[in-house]
């Protein structure tokens, strides 16, 4: 009796481990995609919009962090702040004030800058229609099996974004460019994020299949800055953007996290605008879908059968070779940058700087208190 009662508690066993397995597998392939691709766009130049740019870059950032490769990222940027000669902190670009996150880094890579960023070259990118001589870098090689995630930050109305003050691209033109996409097999699954005024008029005309949007604002309300900055006289960031980062900061590769969480993202206590979303083309529901489908990247699997032990603290482990055998070496994971930590903390009081004619002022009212005081005859005193 105890080995039939034996080898059925084995096979329930068996078949709810199956079972789990199978689930997995399912959720693991559910996207459907093969590779991942980001295309993020600045449209706006001059100091004033130090914002955007870090905006694009946080996001940038993320991204790579996340696992896409600057070869499957088009980064395009209106302007260079980090060489602009109004920065402070040459080559460097800071999306909270205590200026301990450089968002620059020191190997970002920008496709498209300063006067290439247009709306002609942003719709050649996206529908594949480039001159031969356009090199690979400045291309969107993507396929029917790519998860494609779009983001753009800018000034924008009821359904236009402007391109640098001189032109601007309308919600009908985005519309057809991505049915152009559709078309060509350019996409598997795409998700569309703006952070501009009026943004969800930007994807009111939307009518391809498989495409997800989401906007830091409605119809008739501005997207707000955020974290303005004394030293440089401008805004770091935008509200959208900065709570995007905070969220994603908080994401790792194998992370469960889904659309519905990102939904959740800076609500109108904290935005003050009123983000919103669309899902009604998307196929699947958006709380299957994860947060890593558009911003991490399709892994590489190597199969082997050794035991990979990654629950240790950093280090090499030399073995002694025996009966001939080649040394083997242990590694695990480095501890993450606490990002989480950093843009939580405050302004270091040592990273604050005079606005500008601070200290022209201070010296003008010196003296006004010295002519009020003792007349122009005491002057030789002081110089």
């Amino acid at each position: 009796m105890k080995i039939p009662t034996l080898l059925s508690l084995f096979a329930a066993c068996f078949v709810a481990g199956s079972a789990n397995i199978e689930e997995n597998v399912g959720q693991f392939f559910s996207s459907g995609h093969t590779n991942n691709w980001a295309v993020l766009v600045c449209t706006s130049r001059f100091w004033f919009n130090y914002r955007h740019v870090a905006n694009t870059l946080s996001v940038y950032r993320s991204v790579k962090r996340l696992g896409i490769p600057d070869s499957h990222i088009v980064l395009m940027l209106a302007d260079d702040m980090a060489c602009n000669h109004r920065n402070p902190k040459p080559a460097t670009v800071f999306s909270h004030k205590n200026m301990e996150l450089n968002v620059y880094g020191d190997d970002v890579e920008v496709d498209y800058r300063g006067y290439e960023v247009t709306v002609e070259n942003f719709l050649r990118v996206l529908t594949g229609r480039l001159p031969p001589s356009t090199p690979r870098s400045k291309r969107l090689l993507s396929d029917d099996r790519s998860n494609i995630l779009i983001y753009l930050t800018g000034h924008g109305g009821n359904g236009f974004l402007k391109f640098q003050d001189s032109e601007e691209i309308s919600n009908v033109e985005l519309a057809d460019a991505f049915e152009q996409m559709w078309q060509k097999r350019r996409y598997n699954e795409l998700l569309f994020i703006i952070d501009t005024c009026q943004g969800a008029s930007m994807y009111e005309r939307f009518y391809s299949p498989n495409l997800m949007a989401l906007a830091s604002s409605q119809v008739g309300e501005d997207s707000l800055s955020h974290q303005p900055d004394l030293a440089i006289g401008v805004h770091l960031m935008d509200r959208y953007t900065f709570y995007l980062l905070e969220f994603l900061e908080d994401i790792h590769p194998a992370s469960k996290a889904n659309m519905n969480d990102l939904f959740k993202v800076c609500p109108k206590s904290q935005c003050v605008s009123t983000p919103g979303h669309r899902t009604d083309l998307f196929l699947r529901d958006p709380g299957s879908v994860l947060i890593t489908d558009f911003f991490g990247s399709v892994r590489k699997v190597e199969i082997t059968t050794e035991t990979i032990s990654l629950t240790d603290p950093i280090k090499q482990v030399e073995e002694i070779a025996v009966h001939g055998e080649q040394e083997k070496e242990t590694y695990s994971y480095v501890d993450q940058l606490p990002v989480s930590e950093i843009i939580h903390q405050k302004p270091k009081q040592k990273d604050w700087h005079p606005p500008d004619g601070f200290i022209l002022g201070l010296w003008t009212l010196i003296l006004l208190v010295f002519f009020k005081s003792y007349g122009a005859k005491h002057l030789k005193h002081i110089f």
